[in-house]
């Protein structure tokens, strides 16, 4: 999370906790914070599949096993 969202969110807590946090913030709220998980799902989903490209071995290299049996 970047400096700047991080500090909103502080206000907007703080805010909430007074009952004094409009309709507009709760929504610009929502909005900034969906879009962080979306981007953050992103990114750990291009890791996985990096990962898996590396873990699983391609159809040559078993056949080239199974020929060294």
């Amino acid at each position: 999370m970047s400096p700047d969202l991080t500090s909103k969110i502080t206000l907007w807590r703080a805010k909430a906790v007074e009952g004094t946090l409009t309709l507009e913030e709760m929504k610009e709220a929502i909005q900034l914070l969906r879009g962080e998980r979306v981007s953050a799902a992103q990114a750990s989903d291009k890791a996985r599949r990096t990962k898996a490209i590396k873990a699983i071995p391609t159809a040559d290299d078993l056949l080239k096993e199974l020929g060294e049996l």
